[in-house]
């Protein structure tokens, strides 16, 4: 019957309509550039994380910035100003390795919840004998040294556990995210800290600090966290033994931990000795000491950002190099800056620069390494990033009281170019070795292979 048989108009139409369906479901809507630098928010306990830790860091950064300049202010002397730097990051060195065992032994949440704490109470303390006008020199060191010890477990556990909070998918941006957090904090806290220290004294950022804690242990307790399955029996010596095993036999791991190691020995003193470019050669004060901290965290929010905009992990290793030598040449021009407004425009490309090394090697490591393993190797990462940068504050301190501060930092500057451009000359193999591993871990996950993401893919 001519009823049932379909016109030749119909089938063209409904051919075009399959056609169109079908291209849509082939070519689906890519999210927007801003979903895609944003997108680990889509995860409940990483926007609880998120907000709480951005209210927490500017507290960090009004109490570390306030704690150089009263060092300055009691002393005068850039050897102290080294001492407690190195008390402060020396206790991360030392138990770092015993942080990571603890991170892959017991639950990463409840520990980070413990660590935070254990950090607000150390503040208040801070804060109540500096009001209280009891503080001195000694105190300074011994309440640096004991935060450096909170540290040495907070770090592991937290850079671990936020794999926990939004999965394999979603940890290259929550990385760059959790950076941009850190320095964005970094922009805010140190301004607010010239003003406060120059009107009122820093104990009122010691109290600040403090008191910004209770933002982060309030999201940390409203997580819902699922129990992950934690390393196996063995003794702790043992556990530890593992992850140097681990870091010892693996090159991209070890190359990229050795550079972080060299750039945090050589170049991250001048960041402590940043009070004496403030009074003696910039003639800027407290605020002046705030703004030139808050520069280079201008750039490193710009760096995290950069990173966070990316899809993929490839050429990460190649930028992770760029970086370090970009680092070094910036100091080089900072230490020979006489002017306020000039270096606070070099300031950008180092707190860049740092913060594109820092982010890239992160996640490659992240990305290579075992979860049972993880823990252990991010104390590892610590270990070189905060517990090296204490030798090289002492160093720093040593050199700057005899040859002056110009002079360390442009010389820290030199030898973290030279580093970078020996771990340029190591990338081709670094590179094959690279995608092995995360080859490897992709199929143990049994997710899809990143192949083509990285570098030397067809």
């Amino acid at each position: 019957m001519a009823e049932s048989n379909p016109s030749i108009a119909d089938t063209a139409n409904n051919a075009n309509h399959t056609s169109e369906t079908n291209q849509s479901h082939k070519q689906p809507t890519r999210p927007g550039r801003l979903a895609t630098t944003v997108r680990a928010l889509r995860h409940r306990n990483f926007q609880l994380f998120f907000a709480g830790q951005l209210i927490s860091l500017i507290g960090t950064w009004m109490q570390t910035v306030a704690e150089l300049w009263l060092v300055y202010r009691l002393t005068g002397s850039s050897l102290m100003l080294g001492i407690v730097g190195f008390a402060a990051q020396f206790p991360v060195f030392l138990l770092a390795p015993l942080g990571g065992t603890v991170a892959d032994r017991y639950n990463r949440h409840r520990i980070v919840i413990t660590t935070q704490t254990s950090a607000m109470i150390l503040a208040g303390i801070y804060a109540a004998l500096i009001l209280g006008g009891w503080i001195r020199v000694w105190e300074i060191v011994v309440l640096a040294s004991l935060l450096g010890v909170v540290n040495a477990f907070d770090l592991p556990a937290r850079h671990a556990f936020l794999v926990e909070m939004v999965g394999n998918e979603d940890l290259l941006n929550s990385i760059a995210l959790n950076s941009s957090m850190f320095n964005g904090a970094r922009v805010i806290g140190p301004a607010i800290a010239g003003i406060l220290v120059a009107s009122i004294g820093e104990g009122w950022c010691f109290f600040a600090n403090s008191a910004s804690f209770i933002a982060v242990i309030i999201g940390l307790l409203l997580m819902k966290v699922t129990p992950r399955e934690t390393a196996g029996h063995g003794s702790m010596f043992e556990h530890i033994a593992e992850g140097f095993r681990y870091v010892r036999h693996t090159m991209p791991v070890r190359m990229l931990l050795l550079l972080i190691g060299l750039v945090s020995l050589v170049g991250m003193p001048y960041t402590v000795l940043m009070p004496i470019f403030a009074d003696r050669i910039l003639h800027v004060g407290a605020r002046g000491l705030g703004l030139l901290m808050g520069a280079s965290g201008v750039g490193a929010v710009a760096g995290a950002l950069t990173l966070a905009a990316r899809s993929g992990v490839r050429g990460l290793e190649r930028l992770a190099a760029l970086a370090a030598g970009g680092f070094g040449a910036s100091l080089i021009v900072f230490a020979v800056s006489r002017r306020l407004w000039f270096s606070l425009v070099i300031l950008v490309p180092v707190g860049f620069s740092l913060m594109l090394q820092t982010a890239c090697s992160n996640t490659l490591i992240q990305t290579m390494v075992p979860d049972r393993l993880r823990g252990r190797v991010m104390s590892l990462y610590s270990m070189m990033f905060m517990g090296m940068a204490p030798l090289g504050a002492l160093l720093g301190g040593a050199l700057a009281s005899r040859v002056g501060a110009p002079w360390t930092v442009a010389c820290g500057g030199a030898l973290s170019t030279v580093g970078a451009l020996l771990f340029y000359l190591r990338l081709p193999a670094l590179q094959v070795e690279t995608l092995r591993l995360i080859v490897a871990r992709e199929a143990e996950l049994g997710v899809p292979s990143v192949e083509q993401t990285m570098p030397g893919a067809s």
